[in-house]
């Protein structure tokens, strides 16, 4: 074969691997598309088979994967038993990752594995997950929630373990300084770390009620490090209530919020005979009270 017809041979072969590649990337979509179909229908199982041949046909199509690994987690229930309920999550966090293999800052698969590894009780990875989260996007404040979040469920656990060995319920206070010394060296850190990520999602998201609840409940694992000191732990518990009442307010004005919006912005209000109606009311009770 002469050098002509080598070449000509050549460009053959690769306008057929060309158009190969075109027509796997065609049909890779459809796949996509009739797993976000299946998956809108929460027909997960169906919805998996289709984005793993949509990821077949196009290793390259991020979208894919990612539906593939969220598809994955919706199957995945918390503390439920059994090694399939296992298998999802694993599933789920290796499609993940095979994002993060490509796009490393992906917030998608970021989050994703943050949020399954909580949920598994992983909390050291959990949190290793989320911060990767806040260097991706640091404006997000649901991510230094979930840190926050994480960093209170840790200390719970441990000061209620320490608190049970010595027959105390885990609002219980402590009775000698040991106890407390040993939780002050193990969680205060933590206990620092989730007060200033609770605070930065505030700074971001002004009415964060959910942030201001957990800022309540990690007061009072504050108070547990403050040895020896009754009037700092005092101030904590103070500091606690304080923040319960301003998560209680902000969710007060939330609903006040969304009913207006409900009733199309619009407030009633008595009308005028009826207020002259209350106060005559309130008149004459007032005189008979006299």
């Amino acid at each position: 074969m002469n050098r002509s017809a080598r070449l000509v041979a050549v460009l053959a072969v690769a306008a057929a691997m060309l158009s190969t590649a075109g027509c796997n990337k065609l049909r890779a979509r459809d796949q996509l598309n009739q797993g976000v179909k299946a998956y809108k229908n929460a027909q997960y199982e169906q919805a998996i088979g289709h984005f793993k041949d949509a990821v077949r046909l196009d290793d390259k199509l991020k979208v894919a994967k990612l539906y593939l690994a969220t598809a994955y987690a919706q199957q995945y229930v918390p503390d439920a038993p059994g090694p399939e309920n296992q298998r999802n999550a694993d599933m789920a966090i290796a499609e993940y990752k095979s994002v993060l293999e490509e796009d490393a800052k992906n917030l998608n698969s970021l989050k994703g594995i943050a949020y399954l590894y909580m949920n598994m009780k992983r909390f050291d990875d959990a949190r290793e997950y989320y911060k990767k989260a806040i260097d991706a996007d640091p404006n997000d404040p649901e991510t230094y929630y979930s840190v926050g979040v994480i960093d209170w469920s840790a200390v719970y656990k441990d000061v209620a373990d320490r608190k049970s060995k010595v027959g105390l319920k885990v609002d219980d206070p402590l009775k000698g300084r040991q106890i407390c010394e040993e939780i002050k060296a193990a969680d205060g850190p933590r206990i620092d770390e989730g007060m200033k990520m609770l605070q930065d999602a505030m700074d971001k998201r002004q009415d964060y009620d959910d942030a201001m609840a957990y800022m309540n409940l990690i007061y009072r694992r504050k108070a547990d490090t403050e040895c020896n000191d009754p009037e700092a732990a005092a101030q904590d518990i103070k500091a606690a209530n304080d923040w319960s009442d301003k998560a209680m307010a902000a969710r007060k004005k939330k609903a006040e919020e969304a009913a207006k919006k409900t009733s199309g912005g619009i407030v009633l209000e008595q009308s005028r005979s009826q207020q002259d109606q209350q106060n005559q009311n309130q008149n004459q009770n007032s005189g008979q009270k006299k």
